[in-house]
């Protein structure tokens, strides 16, 4: 089976500019049968950390903002806390860099909501017939609303290969432990010169996981769950979660974690990947380095998995930009993101995601042509 992904490209003019272009991309592709009046609408975007500057321009979110209020809906942007310690681990901290990278209500036009709440804990879990999970932990300001929009920037990913509407929807829809359970399968660690014995993972703890040794914090293997609480709470950075998962591995739980993200969402999610300023990596670092291929454009689609697809390879049809992270693959057709990334197998995302029937890898690209000429 073939999905349509509508896309438009970076040229714009006098008679339209690309906000304009990506409202006719939303009307192409289905938005106003999507939104109904009244569904309260999740626009889940990425903050982007403090220092960075690649994740999408708020003015872009505003359009979007202002489309789905033509509707009758009630659009809200939201993101979700981190696993790692850093500017946006708790709601907070998160919301403030929200506001400070520009998504204020003044200029997007809708209000800043954290999906997981607080402290990354709110949460349901959602069955899905997984490969390898049977329940993901997906942050509740998702599964309660109404309607889905998945804006994304796509990028180069360290992970995943590339970061798409799969990472936004399985990694950014969960709550702290389904991240956990995603990147991890033992219990973070502590760095014994870090750790102050303040207390706080000790309070933090539901599961009596977390002793005192030597005035050192401690964590029993057996007991954690693997929550993450004490990676939120601790000031000083001691508690570490342990990156030992395979990346094909996180790759199929992350497909799973997407896949519970839109349950109960049939007919009621859309997909817009914005392929812009595709850097080297994730746009969780406090910097954003420059781009491997010059801006693409716009594409949307009610198909995760064949906008990634069509993303993709759009990106590795592009000429690859010299003097970039970019070490292989320049030429059109090269692979941008073994070229920045040798060892990641991009493909088992796409490839799982399809099989776990989130979507379909074939797609139709239909390109926007210009304003008053049709499609």
């Amino acid at each position: 089976m073939t999905s349509k992904v509508f896309f438009a490209d970076i040229r714009t003019g006098h008679r339209e500019n690309l906000h304009d272009k990506l409202e006719r991309l939303l009307a192409a592709a289905g938005l106003p049968q999507v939104v109904t009046k009244g569904d309260l609408t999740a626009i889940k975007i990425h903050f982007g950390e403090r220092g960075g500057h690649a994740f999408i321009r708020p003015t872009f979110l505003r359009r979007i903002v202002e489309g789905v209020k033509a509707l009758g809906g009630k659009p809200f942007l939201t993101d979700s806390c981190t696993l790692y310690p850093g500017q946006r681990k708790e709601a907070v901290s998160a919301l403030t860099c929200g506001i400070e990278n520009g998504f204020a209500y003044a200029v997007a036009g809708a209000p800043l909501v954290m999906c997981d709440g607080l402290r990354g804990h709110s949460a349901r879990r959602v069955t899905v017939p997984g490969e390898v999970l049977q329940e993901v932990d997906i942050a509740l300001g998702i599964l309660d609303a109404d309607t889905l929009l998945c804006v994304s920037h796509f990028k180069c990913h360290e992970l995943t290969g590339f970061g798409g509407a799969l990472k936004n929807l399985g990694m950014g829809c969960s709550s702290r432990e389904g991240k956990m359970e995603q990147h991890s399968n033992v219990a973070p660690v502590v760095i014994a010169e870090h750790c102050s014995a303040c207390g706080a993972c000790l309070k933090a703890c539901a599961h009596d996981a977390i002793t005192f040794s030597g005035g050192k914090a401690r964590i029993d293997d057996e007991k954690c769950v693997g929550c993450g609480r004490c990676i939120a709470v601790c000031e000083e950075t001691a508690i570490k979660i342990q990156w030992n998962e395979a990346p094909a591995l996180i790759m199929k739980k992350m497909a799973e974690y997407a896949l519970g993200a839109v349950h109960g969402k049939e007919g009621k999610t859309l997909y817009v990947n914005f392929v812009t300023q595709v850097s080297p990596a994730c746009d969780c670092y406090g910097h954003s380095d420059a781009p491997i291929v010059a801006d693409l454009g716009i594409a949307v689609s009610l198909d995760p998995v064949a906008l990634d697809q069509a993303c993709a390879d759009l990106v590795i049809a592009a000429q690859g930009l010299v003097e970039t992270a970019l070490q292989d693959g320049h030429a059109p057709g090269g692979d941008k993101f073994r070229g920045v990334y040798p060892e990641i197998p991009w493909e088992v995302q796409l490839e799982h995601a399809e099989k776990i029937g989130l979507g379909h890898r074939g797609y139709v690209l239909v390109k926007l042509s210009p304003k008053g000429k049709g499609w």
